[in-house]
């Protein structure tokens, strides 16, 4: 069954495909079947621009642990650069540890 699960969101950086790197424009997160990981239902993770064609696209297929598990590392890494960053600004940032799910 298809789960129709999809969020597209706005994305800014690089990918690489083979030996070329390609700007960003958008970033699609699904829950479906695998179409290409020998898994069942994955999170399909699709970075890609949409202004350079079909070419322009790097995609990713993690189980749903996995994702749970990069989402965690995500959110640690996210609250280091924000204190980070907030230092670097002069800010007076405050550390927030980050559980994991």
């Amino acid at each position: 069954m298809c789960t129709s699960i999809i969020e597209i969101a706005r994305a800014e950086g690089m990918a690489k495909r083979g030996d070329e790197w390609f700007p960003l424009s958008q970033t699609v997160v699904a829950y479906d079947h695998a179409r290409h990981a020998l898994l069942g239902d994955v999170i399909t993770l699709d970075f890609l621009n949409t202004g350079m064609g079909p070419e322009a696209r790097a995609g990713v297929e993690l189980t749903l642990e996995t994702a749970k598990e990069l989402r965690a590392a995500l959110d640690r890494a996210i609250a280091a650069a924000d204190f980070e960053e907030a230092e670097v600004r002069g800010k007076g940032a405050v550390l927030r540890l980050v559980r994991s799910a």
